[in-house]
């Protein structure tokens, strides 16, 4: 199986893990511009941007999912997360409590583990 669709099955069974735990997705790979955001939902007055990370036992030698999300890709999650909340504002729609979490998706065969980061990256404010 390519890289890609392994992605998308982790990004599908994301979605699916989220729906089942109450969250309202509101969308999916929302773009701005050269940013991308896998996920974003709605849960207890919380908007969640997703990012989702898939391993296999093949990729598992590369560590954690989380450990895929560096500083560079949080400064470009917090980016996407900051253009869609103008965009919602510029519609005169509420993002309520913004957080960015990791999703970690883990496939053996047909088993399936997902950990839900909540709050993983932050954003860095400048000294």
């Amino acid at each position: 199986m390519k890289r890609s669709d392994i992605g998308r099955r982790g990004e599908e069974a994301a979605a699916q893990y989220l729906a089942a735990n109450g969250y309202e997705i509101i969308a999916r790979n929302y773009r701005a511009g050269h940013l991308e955001t896998d996920i974003i939902c709605r849960r207890d007055g919380r908007t969640a941007f997703v990012e989702v990370k898939t391993r296999t036992p093949a990729s598992a030698k590369y560590g954690r999912p989380a450990a895929a999300v560096d500083k560079r890709k949080s400064e470009r999650l917090v980016a996407c997360a900051e253009a869609y909340i103008r965009e919602m504002r510029a519609r005169g729609e509420d993002v309520p409590r913004p957080r960015i979490d990791v999703i970690e998706v883990f496939f053996s065969g047909a088993e399936c583990k997902i950990t839900h980061l909540q709050n993983a990256v932050m954003k860095e404010e400048n000294t």
